[in-house]
C-alpha cells in the first residue's frame, strides 16, 4: 500500500455537501480528489420509466449502495399520545400497543450511497431557510442559534439555484431575494389548487413550492415531464440532482478525480492536529491518501461515525471532538400525513411530487413555523392504483375494480414537517456489538422524541385534518413519527458554532480541532429549521467552506 497524491484537497461524499463543495474548489484551482462509497447510477439502466411492477418499486439498490446502520433508543410509544397513531382502512400490520419501544420503519434512515448521495433520490424541494430559523433560540428561547445569518448565505442560496435551476414563484414570505428564481414556477396539480382553495378559507397561504426540477430547458438538461418518479430516480435528467450539476460542472474544469466505490475508513493525525492521511478501500483495494485539505461530507450519521471510528492514543473520544459534542445534538425530522378521498376530485395522481407548500399552517401571520405542511399525494404513493387496491379500498375481484374505478384519483394527502429540538438521549454513536463487512463498528442511531415534539406533531396533524376536511375530505389513511423512526434529513451531530467547547466546527466549517478538517453536511446544522428541506443550504454552507480554504 503506497500513498496517493497529487491532489490539493480530498473531499469525502458526492451528495449535496461533497458535490457542491468539490466544484467550487475546482473552481479556486484547486485539484480535488472525491472518494464517494457508493457505486455510479446509470439513469438509463437504474430508473426506466417503464418498468415493471413501478409502483411497489423505491430507488434502486445496487452493491455498495447502502450503508449498514443500527438503531438505539427510539423512544417509547406512550398511552397519551394514542391519537397520533398510524392507521388505514386497510390496516396497519406494524402497529404496536402502547408500552412497546419505537420501532425504525421499514425504511428507517432513507440513505443512499453513490455517486450524488441522497439528492438521487430527493424529490427536489429546493427552500431557503427563514432568516428567523438562524435565531431560534433568541427568538423562542429554545434550540441554538445559529452562528451565522440569513445575509451570509443569501448570494450562496442564489448561486446555488442558478447551478441547480430552480423554479419558483417570487412571494411576500421573508426569504428576500437579491434575485429572481432561474426558473419560473411549475403550474400546480389538481390536488394542490384543491388544497390552495381550501386552505384559503383557513387563513392559510399554499404557494408553489420552489423545485430543482426544470420548468424549462436549463443548461443542456430537459424540462420535467411530470412522471412522479423523483424519489425512485430520475431518468432524463431534469431534477437537480448533484450527478447531473455540480459533477459535470466540477469535471469540466480537467480538475476533478471522482472516485465511486471507496470507502474512507479512518483519518490519521500528525503535527499540529493536521489530518495528514486517510485509510480508505478504493474499488476493493487498501489506500492510504495525502491529506493537504480534508472535506468530510458524508452526512449526519456518516461523518459522525468516520470521527469516532478515528480515535486514537492522543484522541481516545475521535477526531475533532475535543469538546465531546461529535455524535450529539442529533435531530430527526418530524413527519405527519393524513389522505382522504374527496368526492368529485379527479387528477390527485398527476403532477408534480410536492408541489404546493403552506408555511403558515396555524396563523396568517407566522413568522417562521415549527412546522410546514405540503401537498404530498405522489410521495405517499398513491399515483397508481396498486396504492389504493392494497391501503385505500376495500373488497376483492370485480368489487374492488368498481371501488378502485370510483375512487381514483380523488385522494388527496397533505403532509407536515416540523423541527426537533437536541435531546442528550438522541445521537450517534458506534454499535459495540454490530460491525460493517469491513470489520468495522457501524453507526447505531438514538432518537427520542420529547414532549415538545409529541405536541409540535400534534399539532401538525391538526392542521392537515383541518385543510382536509374544509376540502371535503374524508380520511382513509394517517401515519407519523410517533409510532416509528423515518428519516431522510437528519441534523445536527457535529455542530458548528464560534464557541468550541460547546461545537465541533466554526462558522465556516472548518473544526476548531485541526486546522486543514473542514465539514460540509447537515451535520453541522445548530438545528433544523422550521421545516425546510435542507439541500439547498447544506450546498449554499458548502460553498461558503470552499471559499474559505481556498482563501487560506
Amino acid at each position: 500500500m503506497g500513498l496517493i497524491t497529487g491532489h490539493d484537497a480530498v473531499v469525502v461524499g458526492s451528495g449535496a455537501g461533497g458535490a457542491a463543495a468539490a466544484w467550487r474548489l475546482c473552481q479556486h484551482g484547486l485539484r480535488v480528489l472525491l472518494l464517494e462509497a457508493g457505486p455510479a447510477f446509470d439513469p438509463a439502466r437504474d430508473y426506466p420509466l417503464d418498468s415493471p411492477g413501478w409502483e411497489r418499486k423505491g430507488f434502486p439498490v445496487r452493491p455498495g449502495s447502502q450503508a449498514s446502520i443500527t438503531y438505539g433508543d427510539l423512544g417509547t410509544l406512550h398511552a397519551d399520545s394514542e391519537d397520533l397513531a398510524s392507521w388505514s382502512r386497510g390496516g396497519f400490520p406494524w402497529r404496536l400497543p402502547a408500552g412497546s419501544p419505537r420501532p425504525p420503519s421499514s425504511s428507517g434512515y432513507s440513505h443512499v450511497q453513490g455517486v450524488g448521495g441522497s439528492t438521487l433520490h430527493f424529490v427536489g424541494e429546493a427552500h431557503r431557510l427563514h432568516p428567523d430559523a438562524f435565531r431560534q433560540r433568541s427568538l423562542t428561547g429554545s434550540g441554538t442559534d445559529w452562528p451565522l445569518g440569513y445575509a451570509n448565505l443569501e448570494p450562496l442560496y442564489t448561486e446555488v439555484e442558478n447551478v441547480l435551476g430552480v423554479a419558483g414563484a417570487d412571494t411576500n414570505d421573508e426569504r428576500w431575494r437579491s434575485r429572481p428564481y432561474p426558473l419560473p414556477p411549475h403550474p400546480l396539480s389538481p390536488g394542490a389548487l384543491a388544497l390552495q382553495q381550501a386552505g384559503s378559507r383557513l387563513g392559510q397561504s399554499w404557494q408553489v413550492n420552489p423545485r430543482a426540477a426544470l420548468s424549462a430547458p436549463w443548461k443542456g438538461r430537459p424540462p420535467c415531464n411530470y412522471c412522479g418518479q423523483c424519489s425512485r430516480g430520475c431518468p432524463l435528467g431534469d431534477k437537480g440532482s448533484a450527478d447531473v450539476t455540480f459533477l459535470p460542472q466540477a469535471d469540466e474544469t480537467g480538475r476533478l478525480t471522482l472516485l465511486p466505490n471507496s470507502i474512507v475508513t479512518r483519518l490519521h493525525t500528525g503535527p499540529n492536529g493536521r489530518i495528514v492521511r486517510i485509510d480508505a478501500i478504493v474499488a476493493g483495494r487498501r489506500e492510504s491518501i495525502e491529506t493537504p485539505i480534508l472535506v468530510l461530507a458524508a452526512g449526519a450519521v456518516q461523518t459522525p461515525r468516520l470521527l469516532l471510528l478515528s480515535a486514537n492514543a492522543e484522541m481516545p473520544d475521535g477526531v475533532a471532538n475535543s469538546s465531546g459534542q461529535v455524535g450529539r445534538n442529533f435531530m430527526e425530522t418530524l413527519s405527519w400525513r393524513s389522505v382522504g378521498f374527496v368526492p368529485g376530485l379527479t387528477g390527485s395522481h398527476l403532477g408534480l411530487p410536492a408541489d404546493a407548500i403552506c408555511w403558515t399552517p396555524s396563523q396568517a401571520d407566522a413568522r417562521v413555523a415549527d412546522f410546514r405542511l405540503n401537498h404530498t399525494t405522489l410521495e405517499t404513493g398513491l399515483n397508481g392504483p396498486i396504492g389504493y387496491a392494497t391501503r385505500l379500498v376495500p373488497g376483492f375481484g370485480a368489487e374492488l375494480k368498481a371501488a378502485l374505478r370510483e375512487s381514483f384519483g380523488s385522494a388527496l394527502a397533505v403532509g407536515a414537517v416540523g423541527r426537533v429540538v437536541p435531546d442528550a438521549r438522541s445521537g450517534i454513536d458506534l454499535d459495540p456489538l454490530q460491525r460493517d463487512a469491513l470489520g468495522l463498528p457501524v453507526a447505531r442511531i438514538s432518537s427520542v422524541l420529547t414532549k415538545q415534539s409529541v405536541t409540535r406533531l400534534r399539532q401538525m396533524a391538526k392542521a392537515a385534518r383541518a385543510v382536509l376536511a374544509e376540502a371535503g375530505a374524508v380520511l382513509v389513511e394517517e401515519a407519523g413519527s410517533r409510532d416509528s423512526f423515518t428519516a431522510t434529513h437528519v441534523f445536527g451531530t457535529a455542530r458548528m458554532g464560534s464557541d468550541r467547547t460547546t461545537s465541533v466546527a466554526d462558522p465556516t466549517g472548518r473544526a476548531h480541532d485541526h486546522p486543514n478538517l473542514w465539514i460540509a453536511d447537515a451535520s453541522t446544522f445548530p438545528t433544523s429549521g422550521g421545516g425546510e428541506a435542507p439541500s439547498l443550504t447544506i450546498m449554499a454552507l458548502a460553498l461558503r467552506a470552499a471559499d474559505a480554504i481556498a482563501s487560506q
